[in-house]
């Protein structure tokens, strides 16, 4: 992975992302969103303080189980995305309202197959819809988006099937909040990070809500 990473979409402050005109119903004790936005060490700790999400794991999609390690993934010929996979509840955060965290905040959806200094398909913007449903609305959002002339460029998101969810080995778990110091999380996940309880406080656990780390101490491994 690059050491640093140049995301011009967390300089695009939340008032210029509107909400959703299509969402899914907030009813249904636990719902799932898989989704890929750059290295998933990032992306996982965003969605980790979301209120309302219950679990994040880091994995692969999008190739063949026989590749979904790391070292595989890593050669950008394999198919798969880092990945990770959202298991919410629908009743205190929606669909709608995950995808407009993960436009705003997660990655910036208008670099393809990259973010930042981190190159190749293994790297891309995706969501992995398990209904049709699911990629209704992920479609009618990015249109808002594009309509809305938030970036200055259009987004390249890509709409995948869910074939899978393949979690990844042990150490990619949860890693930003048990290395904050570690030189690629400070570069790329902390930005992420403070960006997020600076524009979502409101939608934040209670552990993130003043401390982008979550309590990071708590949770070193």
């Amino acid at each position: 992975m690059a050491t640093s990473c140049d995301i011009p979409g967390l300089n695009v402050p939340r008032s210029r992302f509107p909400d959703p005109e299509q969402d899914l119903p907030q009813s249904g004790d636990e719902a799932r969103l898989v989704l890929a936005g750059g290295c998933f060490w990032c992306v996982e700790a965003v969605f980790s303080a979301m209120d309302g999400v219950t679990k994040v794991e880091a994995g692969y999609s999008g190739g063949s189980a026989d590749t979904a390690n790391y070292e595989a993934t890593c050669s950008g010929t394999t198919g798969h995305a880092e990945v990770v996979d959202i298991h919410y509840q629908p009743a205190k955060v929606s669909f709608g309202e995950l995808l407009k965290v993960f436009f705003s905040v997660a990655h910036d959806p208008t670099q393809l197959n990259r973010q930042g200094n981190d190159r190749g398909t293994q790297y891309r913007s995706a969501v992995f819809y398990e209904t049709p449903e699911q990629k209704q609305v992920a479609e009618a959002y990015m249109r808002q988006l594009d309509a809305a002339g938030v970036y200055p460029d259009p987004i390249v998101t890509t709409l995948e099937p869910l074939e899978a969810f393949y979690r990844a080995e042990d150490y990619h778990q949860n890693f930003a909040a048990r290395n904050p110091y570690q030189p690629y999380i400070m570069a790329v996940a902390a930005p992420k990070m403070e960006k997020l309880v600076k524009n979502y406080s409101d939608r934040l656990k209670p552990e993130y809500a003043d401390d982008p780390s979550g309590a990071a101490d708590d949770n070193e491994a």
